[in-house]
């Protein structure tokens, strides 16, 4: 990929973009072009297609989304479908109508089926139903690979999709509202420590098993990908190898230094049994993650401790 080629990233100051921005410029790019919300909003399609018409654009990665956890996603359907339909659909749309040369779309692994064989294989896709808690999301998702792999095909253009495991690190969202699991714990454990809570509630059965990658690897992913010239196709991203939400609450704990006990509420859902992508087609290409996942946590809480916390513990400043 040609070094001087203007990369718009779509997203850049949530957790998968601004991850990007940090390797484009470490890779030496200079000409990473962003736009905040209020300067574009992807939802307006004119706005939208006006930006690409003025920016001359020659790479856009697409990591804008509206995301969240399991109750964001079962709370707002509606609102989760639509604006990451219009998203892709605007920003990709535009991007052909440019000749924009490459683009890469990041997806999520719940656009899998709920009892998918494990590990699972890109193949899989579509073959049963969805996870119900999560859906709109994914059919959204799915809707973007697609509309990728139909551009390609008719139009010939260069567009990849990526689909990441769970992902954390950097920037990501600690609202135990909206997060994910592993935000959400390491917020819970943090403040248990600091009340000195004797016990630590964890949603669901601890019995599910998943992935996760940290995002600076999705990044380097996403850089291999453009630099080995990758033009089409469907890509799993991970790390290649899981773990249960009770060994990730343990994980996470002994970060953290949160001493009490755990307390499983079965209650509450717990999503799809077990996600573990097989990533056989990226590392046969010769890219694997590198980030393991206490290092992760580590580096993710003292971000946590500093920025949204005030303080950092003395368990993780060295």
């Amino acid at each position: 990929m040609d070094k001087h080629a203007r990369i718009f990233v779509a997203g850049h100051r949530g957790m998968v973009g601004s991850a990007l921005v940090r390797r484009l410029a470490a890779a030496g790019y200079p000409n990473v072009i962003t736009r905040s919300r209020a300067e574009l909003d992807l939802k307006d399609q004119a706005a939208v297609n006006r930006f690409f018409e003025a920016e001359r654009i020659d790479v856009v990665l697409l990591a804008a989304a509206r995301v969240g956890g399991i109750f964001a996603n079962a709370s707002r359907p509606g609102e989760f479908i639509y604006e990451n339909l219009v998203i892709e659909t605007n920003v990709i749309h535009a991007a052909y109508r440019a000749k924009v040369e490459r683009l890469v779309f990041f997806g999520s692994s719940c656009i899998y089926p709920k009892q998918c064989p494990q590990p699972i294989r890109e193949e899989y896709l579509l073959t049963s139903p969805l996870e119900p808690t999560n859906d709109a999301y994914a059919i959204a998702k799915i809707a973007g690979l697609k509309l990728c792999e139909a551009y390609n095909r008719e139009y010939g253009t260069h567009f990849v999709s990526l689909m990441p495991t769970n992902l954390y690190g950097p920037n990501d969202n600690y609202d135990l509202n909206s997060s994910h699991v592993l935000p959400a714990l390491l917020r819970k454990a943090h403040e248990a420590k600091l009340s000195g809570a004797a016990t630590l509630t964890v949603w669901g059965s601890g019995t599910p098993c998943r992935e996760f990658l940290h995002v600076d690897d999705l990044a380097d992913a996403t850089l291999f990908v453009l630099e080995h010239d990758v033009k089409d196709g469907l890509f799993n991203v991970g790390v290649g190898e899981d773990l249960t939400i009770r060994e990730l609450a343990e994980c996470i704990c002994n970060v953290v230094g949160f001493e009490g006990q755990l307390v499983f509420d079965a209650s509450k859902p717990d999503g799809t049994p077990r996600k573990l992508l097989d990533v056989s087609r990226l590392t046969q290409m010769g890219w694997q993650a590198s980030i393991g996942l206490e290092e992760g946590i580590a580096a993710t809480y003292r971000e946590f401790a500093e920025l949204h916390a005030g303080s950092t513990p003395a368990a993780v400043a060295a």
